[in-house]
């Protein structure tokens, strides 16, 4: 499975959670399968995104697209940081 790690901080968070949700179509459409939305236990602007892709390809073909780099400006998206990673295994405890 292929995920990426996306961390950054926005101006307003009700502000980029609007944005965010109304992108779930074309973020499905590039490929992404799941996410969770985390924030920082310190500062409510600094959001974590996680998800889960097709392929490390399609996510960086989306993540790194002049739509996606239009909408960050629109959602207030501050320096993201795209970690792109491969899971190696997973298990429960």
């Amino acid at each position: 499975m292929e995920y990426v790690l996306i961390i950054h901080e926005v101006e307003d968070y009700a502000a980029w959670k609007k944005i965010f949700d109304d992108a779930a179509l074309i973020r499905k459409s590039a490929g992404e399968l799941s996410f969770q939305v985390l924030k920082l236990d310190n500062n409510p602007n600094k959001i974590v995104h996680f998800s889960k892709w097709s392929s490390i390809s399609n996510a960086k073909a989306f993540f790194e697209s002049e739509k996606l780099v239009e909408i960050r400006k629109q959602a207030g998206v501050k320096a993201p940081k795209f970690i792109y990673l491969e899971q190696l295994e997973e298990g429960v405890l």
